[in-house]
């Protein structure tokens, strides 16, 4: 037994300890399931002599859950053999659960998806009363479902209406709130005291079983068939869709399984849960979603796009020039996680006003118990609002967050600057758009200039876009990657170019909605192609929420620097869309009253009526499967291109950026795996038929036709 190791002490109890070598976690894979079984057996042989069993682990965790590399594997062929594996893993967790001794899962750190289904099989569950600890099923974020018995068990513990936020949001929560809702038995202050409490539990329970092999035992919550939950359960499929829009097939399997498996015995429900797994993990969606969600997205938080040649180093002290919404989001961000915050503008007002944005937010998060009051002056101490640069002093990295225009951005770095003596200090800017190495010009340290483009809100949003200027160090990309992993952000690294990355293909997008409306395509419809693809909202109402007027600023700054640089300015008729709404009719976005959208007192919106006389044409229409596909085909493209002008350096970050950047569809798996499963020869031949009926923009990349030909994944080495 390998990742098992089986000590028995003198008081007859087993300690099962958990200990996957050559692996930081315990995790569910052929081996562990292997050894288990073994110990079980062992356990079911001498169980005469025992008192009980102890389930524990030798990591910092308790159980890592399923083994994802194998199940991403999982294909056609396969379907029966994981099956098979999944029925035994689960046949020796009932073995376990049916001792007749009790049993009882020492957890002493994370206990997520199979590790939480593990404890779930042991009759009690001790913890350590550690908030950072995390318990709970999130399988749903991968596109799965829990299927070493977490649907069965926890219906079964809580009730069919408690359980299944627990299962369909991939709700986590701590030990304390475990105990609070009855599922975590005992918390224990050290590991000492954890395993005392589970062998005390042994001793007040030596006939320990579980609630559904108890004849007296009906299952927790309303019956199924009571008026009100029928009622409730009518409704679930609507609701669930009406927030997947269908494209996630993981919360529906969900449903089906707890309420089916609601209505028969313990072991029928099992395979009940086993069988819709089978269906969700050998379909691409989950293959797409592990790919990116784990895999791909672990890969850069453990340091994929950071310089190897340089230590990790935290940021102590970080000055912030310009005390808006994003300089105070930031301000927040850094203060939350330990960092002390110079907060900068040209006022004490406005600069206080910047600090009050935390108190906001804190004050939310108070009211859902998630800090309190003490902590909340901890936090907000560490934010000096300012209006004087002498302040700035000890700063080993500046973060410029003014206005988006590249003459104020230069003003405010040379000021800076002039007024600190630091060479050594980092500056960043943040900027959706403003190429980095011209903004670098107006330093005297160019090397030590990057990008850090944050997304709004900050204190929501998961990535940071760090922007490599033509003379940015690597030790600056150093400094600035580990101060997005310090934070708590996601980073990204790209090469710089008007737009970057993110911003790019955002303005695809927004660009296709806003051609669809010059087409005359009804608004209403246009929104609806978004969502039912995928997209969070759609290119009308996202354009509202950033501005109109800032998209016409940023146009009529774009074409400034074009015509100085001599370049040729293209042809833009979604841009001409926003100036006309900005400059003839004064719709400027959300901010300011209305924009294709109108917003009643109430929090409401509907599109602006008058936009259907001013460009909709009844008898122009097109198939909504055809809106879908240029939506986000015109996105996939922008990114290759991305990916073949050197602005993206790997597909991870093209796949992690696009979904935590800019909302491109989760269940694609990101804008270049959306073309991996659709098919790389299948999406180029799409894209020649999006190109000839609506425009050159379609035309598939080099990069593309070249994968097309070889019929090549994107994959990075």
């Amino acid at each position: 037994m390998g990742s098992i190791r089986y000590e028995k002490g003198d008081d007859c109890i087993v300690n099962l300890i958990m200990d996957m070598p050559h692996s930081p976690a315990n995790i569910m894979n052929h081996q562990f399931s292997e050894d288990f079984k073994q110990a079980v057996t062992r356990l079911e042989l001498e169980k005469d002599s025992l008192c009980g069993v102890i389930l524990s682990s030798a990591k910092n965790t308790f159980f890592a859950g399923g083994d994802l590399k194998l199940l991403s594997s999982v294909d056609e062929h396969q379907k029966k053999p994981t099956f098979d594996f999944l029925e035994s893993m689960k046949r020796s967790l009932r073995q376990l659960e049916q001792l007749k001794v009790p049993v009882v899962a020492a957890i002493n750190g994370a206990a997520l998806g199979g590790g939480w289904e593990l404890a779930l099989s042991c009759h009690f569950r001790v913890s350590l009363d550690e908030d950072a600890t995390k318990l709970g099923l999130p399988e749903v974020t991968l596109g799965l479902l829990p299927a070493a018995g977490g649907i069965t068990r926890m219906v079964r513990l809580l009730g069919l209406e408690t359980a299944l936020p627990y299962l369909l949001e991939g709700k986590k929560f701590s030990p304390k709130q475990g105990k609070e809702i009855g599922l975590i038995h005992e918390l224990a202050k050290d590991q000492r005291e954890l395993l005392s409490l589970a062998r005390q539990l042994i001793h007040e329970n030596p006939h320990a079983s579980q609630p559904w092999d108890q004849k007296s035992g009906p299952m927790a919550g309303s019956p199924i068939f009571h008026s009100k939950m029928a009622q409730k359960l009518s409704i679930l499929p609507a609701l669930v869709t009406k927030k997947s829009k269908g494209c996630y097939p993981a919360p529906e399997a969900i449903i089906a399984s707890a309420v089916e498996g609601s209505l028969v015995d313990f072991d029928t429900a099992s395979r009940i849960e086993s069988r819709y797994f089978i269906s969700l993990v050998s379909g691409a969606i989950a293959k797409n979603m592990i790919g990116t969600f784990w895999f791909q997205l672990n890969a850069i938080k453990s340091g994929s796009s950071r310089p190897k040649d340089y230590p990790q180093e935290k940021t102590k002290k970080v000055g912030i020039l310009g005390a808006g919404m994003m300089g105070a989001g930031i301000a927040f961000a850094s203060a939350l996680r330990g960092i002390d915050v110079v907060l900068k503008d040209i006022t004490e007002e406005k600069a206080e006003k910047g600090k009050s944005y935390s108190l906001e937010i804190l004050t939310k998060m108070k009211g859902r118990g998630k800090v309190d009051q003490i902590e909340i002056e901890k936090i907000l101490n560490r934010i000096k609002p300012t209006s004087r640069y002498n302040d700035l002093a000890g700063c080993d990295l500046m973060i410029e967050a003014v206005y988006e225009d590249q003459e104020l951005k230069a003003l405010v770095t040379r000021e800076t600057e002039a007024n600190t003596d630091d060479n050594k200090m980092v500056f960043a800017s943040n900027t959706s758009t403003i190429p980095i190495s011209s903004l670098a010009e107006a330093s005297r340290n160019p090397e030590s200039f990057i990008g850090l483009h944050f997304f709004s809100p900050v204190d929501k949003m998961p990535l940071v876009e760090i922007i490599v200027g033509e003379k940015t160090s690597h030790k600056t990309l150093a400094k600035a990657f580990d101060f997005v992993l310090q934070i708590q952000k996601t980073p990204i690294v790209v090469n710089d170019s008007r737009g970057f990355f993110t911003s790019r293909v955002f303005g695809t997008f927004v660009s296709e909605g806003l051609m669809m409306l010059g087409e005359g395509l009804d608004p209403v419809i246009i929104e609806k192609a978004a969502t039912l693809s995928g997209m969070p909202v759609g290119p009308l109402a996202v354009s509202d929420e950033v501005s109109l007027k800032l998209s016409h600023m940023v146009r009529k700054t774009t074409i400034r620097d074009l015509e100085y640089q001599g370049l040729p300015i293209p042809d833009d008729p979604a841009a001409q869309i926003v100036e006309d709404m900005v400059v003839k009719y004064q719709r400027l976005g959300k901010a300011y009253g209305g924009g294709f959208y109108h917003y009643d007192a109430g929090g409401s919106k509907n599109i602006w009526p008058e936009l259907y006389q001013i460009y909709f044409q009844k008898e122009r229409e097109i198939p909504i499967k055809d809106m879908q596909d240029r939506l986000l085909f015109i996105q996939s493209i922008e990114t290759v291109r991305c990916l073949e002008e050197g602005v993206l350096n790997s597909v991870r970050d093209a796949n992690v950026g696009s979904i935590l950047g800019i909302g491109f569809a989760p269940w694609t798996g990101g804008a270049i795996q959306y073309i991996n499963q659709y098919g790389v020869r299948e999406f180029s031949a799409r894209a020649h038929e999006l190109a000839t009926q609506y425009g050159k923009r379609f035309t598939p990349p080099s990069l593309l036709l070249e994968k097309a030909e070889r019929n090549e994944y994107f994959k990075d080495e």
